[in-house]
Order: C-alpha cells, then structure tokens, then sequence
C-alpha cells in the first residue's frame, strides 16, 4: 500500500522498548512519542491554531463523524478541507467515526454494511460505511485518517469480540479500496481483538498483510482493568512492525502515557487533557491542582514552578520523554516522575509498577535525581 509519510526511529532506550523517532507527513515533521490533542470539531477549545503551534504542537485530532454532521461534507468541500477551515498550517489526523459506535450506542445500528447514527443534533439518521468514512476523511484531507473498526466496549466478552475483529479486517479492505488519496493521506489500520492475546496476533497478522503506513491498538481505554490493559499494550507492540509507528487510542493520563511509551507506544490522543481543564483542573509534574478550590485565591504565583509553557502540560511531557530516551537516562526519568507525581510509593498504581517492571524498570528502587544531569 502506498504510503504518504516516511518514519526513522533516531534513539532507543537500552532497558525498555521506548524509542524516538522523526515521523514525516504531507503538513511537517512529528517527534515521537507524540501527544495529539483532540480538536473534535475543527478546534481546540480555548486556544488559537498559533497558540499550539507556539507550544510546538506538531498534530492534532479532529473528528470525522462530528466534522461530517457539522459544517458537512459539501462546506469542507467548498472551502477546501479542514486544515483550511481552522487555519491549521500542521498535521491533522481523523478518527474514522467508528468510536461513535461505543459512546452513541443507543444512537446506532451496527451492520455488515457500516454503522446507522441516529444524529443526537435533529434526530436524522446517517449511514457510516468504509467508504462513505473514507470519502470524509479524504474531504477533510487529515494527514493520518484511521479505518472504520467494529469498535466494542473493551469490558464485551463471547463471540462478539471476534465477530468485531473480522469485520474491523474486512472493513479496512474497504476502506483501502475507497481511500483516494494515497499519495497524501495515510491510512493506518486499527488492531481488534478485546483482551484477547490470540484475537490480537490474528488480527495483527491480517493487518500487518495489508501493509498500511501505520497501525494502531484501538479497543482499550474502555473501563477495563488496568493490568489486563498495558499486557495487551506489549503484546501489541512487540508483534507489531518496528518500522512503522504504533498508536495507541484514547491514553491521556499522564502515568499511562509514560508507561505506554516505555512498552514501545510512538503515538496517543485523548480529550481528558481538554475537558479536565474546561472543568477547572491543571495537570502538573505534581498530579492534578483543582484551581477551583478556594485555598487557591490569594495564590498570585505560577500554578507550577519552573514550568515554561501557558497550558500544555502533555506536549511538555512528552518532550521530557523524548530528550530522556535520547540520553539514554530515561529509566531514571520514570522513576522521578512518579516520585513527583505521586510522591509516597505506597499510592504507585499496582499495575504501573507490574508493567515497568516488565521492562526492566522497578519502580519501588529510587534513583539519585543528579544522574538524570
């Protein structure tokens, strides 16, 4: 399959699977591993396209079945796609409309043919296929546009799990049909398969076939349980092509993050990072500071020191990561970020330090902060 992007990874971590890597797309370069911020309708809510591109947001989200409701296909069309609509000179990538088919539920029908919405705007029906996907997408001209998947709740069990993983395999054989344009848009495939190892490593074989220019582990993040969650994570990443990038789906927490990275994760997009700060919260190297609290109001100093951005703290973490892997420290980095973040071990999630430990970092050993100089 063509491909429309060229991907280099520049530095390993010697003790985990993290890795940088310069990813290249049709609208600029993306270091890796990347945060992408979820602008679901054509926006970042409460910023300008140059406030991101000051904090060196290199891409972002939009959403396909919101952008398909409103403006709609045919205003994209006349004004020449999304990155003209919102003045966003970077990369875009699009969901394929799929994750609907889980947060809408009550509002869908899931056939062989595609998905049937029920608009929660007016109440009109409108029929989700591969293709009718794929014709978005390309009409939005997203640098990275993502398969229509079977997507189920992560908690399904029984045989609807498998049914969901065929189908995501046979629906990006349409999609791959539909898709116009190869030259400069990626098409990457989205991985099924629940819980399931097996389902998985089918599924990623089947995929790996159709040698799309990037693969994604979609199905998690769904209220499943989180020792269940980073296990199929690894498994994932280690059965997955090295020279493509892997993205992992809707992580955003800060711990997640930095574990998926240290389990061989290049890419997340979430909308907590957005929707916790509308409500009042700012994420920190500290954890979470609910500015809304009153012990906050003669407080006239940075909400965090020696921090050197306005908002974006997940941008900001991920170049942290970034530089520790390219220095070859990244190891000792974990560990001080969950003593910062966390400060006693004792509130160290279980399943974070069962999962680091899986690559060779324990977490219940402190490190001297001065190696990390």
């Amino acid at each position: 399959m063509k491909s429309a992007l060229t991907f280099e990874t520049i530095a390993k971590c010697s003790t985990t699977k993290a890795r940088v890597s310069n990813l290249t797309l049709p609208h600029g370069p993306v270091d890796t591993p990347v945060f992408m911020p979820v602008g679901t309708q054509g926006t970042m809510k409460g910023m300008l396209p140059d406030q991101l591109e000051e904090l060196n947001c290199q891409i972002m989200l939009n959403n396909t079945y919101h952008l398909g409701l409103k403006p709609g296909k045919e205003t994209l069309d006349l004004i020449g796609g999304a990155h003209k609509f919102q003045s966003w000179r970077r990369n875009l990538l699009t969901d394929s409309g799929g994750f609907q088919m889980v947060s809408l539920l009550k509002l869908a029908k899931i056939t062989e043919e595609g998905v049937e919405f029920q608009s929660p705007h007016d109440g009109s029906l409108m029929m989700l296929t591969p293709e009718h996907s794929m014709e978005l997408q390309n009409t939005i001209g997203a640098d990275i546009m993502m398969q229509l998947d079977d997507v189920i709740s992560s908690l399904t069990t029984g045989p609807r799990v498998e049914e969901a993983m065929w189908r995501s395999i046979r629906w990006l054989d349409r999609c791959i049909k539909a898709h116009k344009n190869p030259d400069t848009q990626n098409l990457f495939a989205i991985i099924q398969g629940g819980l399931d190892l097996d389902l998985r490593k089918k599924c990623i074989e089947e995929m790996v076939k159709r040698d799309t220019p990037g693969y994604a582990v979609g199905g998690l993040s769904g209220g499943e349980e989180k020792d269940v969650f980073w296990r199929v994570v690894t498994s994932c990443t280690d059965m997955l092509p090295k020279n493509k990038p892997i993205y992992c789906m809707g992580v955003g927490y800060a711990e997640d993050l930095v574990v998926c990275v240290a389990l061989g994760v290049d890419m997340f997009d979430c909308v907590f990072p957005t929707r916790t700060a509308r409500f009042g919260n700012a994420l920190t190297m500290k954890g979470v500071v609910s500015l809304k609290s009153g012990k906050y109001a003669t407080d006239f100093g940075p909400i965090e020191e020696g921090c050197d951005c306005s908002t974006s703290f997940q941008l900001r973490l991920m170049r942290e990561m970034r530089e520790a892997i390219k220095k070859d420290v990244f190891p000792e980095w974990i560990k001080e970020f969950f003593n910062g973040y966390f400060g006693d071990k004792s509130k160290y999630p279980t399943w974070a330090v069962n999962a680091l430990k899986s690559v060779n970092v324990d977490l219940l050993i402190l490190v001297d902060c001065q190696q990390l100089f």
